[in-house]
């Protein structure tokens, strides 16, 4: 049986209307985010899995408001530490801002976790969403946009930043019976 998966990132938050790194931050959708959701057509679905943050679950309340959202902690974003709720302007002459911009993002966030961390977590994550489908054959998955990076350059190799997405956009990918993903699609899902 062949199964769709659609990755959505949340809607806009505050945070990311200041353009700031919102990780553990445990904001809400700002207006323009759910105004956003709103105005797309997003796929059908027989189960929703979530990130246990608020933006994500209200995401996922807003675009499937007939199924309850199965919540995986470890498809939570990345733990910004010291830079999170910050942007790059809040940031400029940080020397430990600069180390990680220059490193291309390959060092951990100063207290915080680093890309490879959270793509280790996101990983087990997704792996224990495997485990949950059941005989769901239109699943979606609403999450952050370093979760979606962290999976498709697991699964689909390339470069992490290559997957990046805006808010309330996302991928859908078909996986084959025998767990084996292909057909990856870019989604605006704009009506």
């Amino acid at each position: 049986m062949e199964r769709r998966i659609t990755l959505i990132r949340h809607g806009c938050c505050p945070g990311n209307d200041r353009k700031c790194y919102i990780g553990i931050t445990d904001e809400p959708l700002s207006e323009k985010g759910e105004k956003s959701i709103l105005l797309r057509a997003y796929p059908e679905a027989d189960i929703v899995f979530s990130s246990p943050l608020q933006r994500c679950v209200f995401t996922a309340k807003l675009i499937y408001p007939n199924l309850t959202p199965v919540i995986i902690d470890d498809l939570r974003e990345t733990d910004f530490g010291l830079f999170e709720g910050k942007n790059y302007q809040d940031l400029e002459g940080n020397p430990d801002y600069q180390r990680f911009i220059d490193c291309g993002g390959t060092i951990p966030f100063p207290q915080g976790e680093s890309r490879d961390e959270a793509t280790v977590r996101a990983i087990k994550g997704f792996e224990e969403l495997l485990t949950k489908i059941g005989e769901a054959k239109n699943i979606s998955v609403i999450v952050h946009g370093g979760t979606i990076m962290a999976i498709l350059s697991h699964y689909f190799g390339g470069d992490y930043y290559s997957y990046h997405v805006e808010n309330s956009e996302g991928y859908t990918f078909d996986l084959s019976h025998d767990g084996i993903f292909g057909r990856l699609h870019s989604r605006s899902f704009l009506r």
